[in-house]
């Protein structure tokens, strides 16, 4: 059956999404729900757009890691059940 495959890969992806939404809560990107509405308002023509910081890459390059790893996971579970699952 194909059934525990999906589920342990449910319950990872699901505990994967809690870690980073609590993550996100803890970096406060939910608190300033109101300045996303007035940010197209703004006329701001100074704001540069500098290099990113060095730790800014780092999460960026982070992100990117886990997309791709996410979809390997996924890639490697499909070919499994179809391949090698009785």
């Amino acid at each position: 059956m194909y059934f525990p495959y999906f589920i342990t890969y449910i319950a990872i992806g699901l505990t994967i999404s809690i870690v980073v939404f609590i993550w996100a809560l803890k970096n406060g990107q939910f608190r300033d729900q109101q300045r996303a509405r007035f940010l197209p308002l703004e006329d701001d023509p100074d704001r540069s757009t500098g290099r990113a910081s060095r730790i800014s890459r780092y999460e960026i390059y982070a992100l990117f890691f886990l997309a791709f790893a996410g979809l390997g996971a996924s890639a490697a579970v499909l070919i499994y059940s179809l391949f090698y699952a009785p």
